[in-house]
């Protein structure tokens, strides 16, 4: 048997938009433990985003995480020897955290010349509903429907 789960900690909101969804991804986006840096890139996007686009910086981002949060995904389950992908809802803890991760991971492949540039145009692509983070959305989604079948395999 398992332990206990992990506790859940709380973040502070951030200092400028008093958000704690921001501050989540700026301690998403921080590498070795670099948050200054995070920080300023991420609040360079977000005014980016906004000089660029026609709504406020703050509502890109809003509007990108939303449009990027899964509601399905697959989880592999063994039977029988046997693997199957069977679908499953996604919490709405981890519906964040995956849209988090996927717009940073897919901001640190595209190929602006700035970090700043890269993450502005990935939020700007995922709040109209395209880009490569929306895509994986989709993706996981299209398998999650084409395995409907193991539906009943849920645990």
């Amino acid at each position: 048997m398992r332990r206990r789960r992990a506790q859940i900690r709380e973040v502070l909101p951030d200092p400028i938009y008093n958000n704690k969804i921001i501050t989540k991804f700026i301690n998403a986006l921080m590498l070795d433990g670099k948050k200054s840096i995070a920080t300023k890139i991420m609040y360079g996007a977000i005014n980016l985003a906004e000089s660029r686009g026609e709504d406020k910086g703050i509502d890109v981002f809003n509007t990108a995480i939303e449009n990027v949060k899964p509601v399905m995904e697959v989880k592999s389950r063994r039977v029988g020897g046997a693997t199957y992908q069977v679908p499953v809802e996604v919490r709405p803890a981890r519906q964040q955290a995956l849209a988090i991760r996927w717009i940073i991971t897919f901001a640190r492949k595209r190929s602006e010349r700035t970090m700043i540039e890269r993450l502005a145009n990935e939020l700007l692509d995922a709040s109209h509903s395209r880009g490569a983070a929306f895509k994986k959305k989709e993706d996981t989604y299209k398998m999650a429907e084409a395995n409907k079948a193991f539906a009943h395999y849920r645990w």
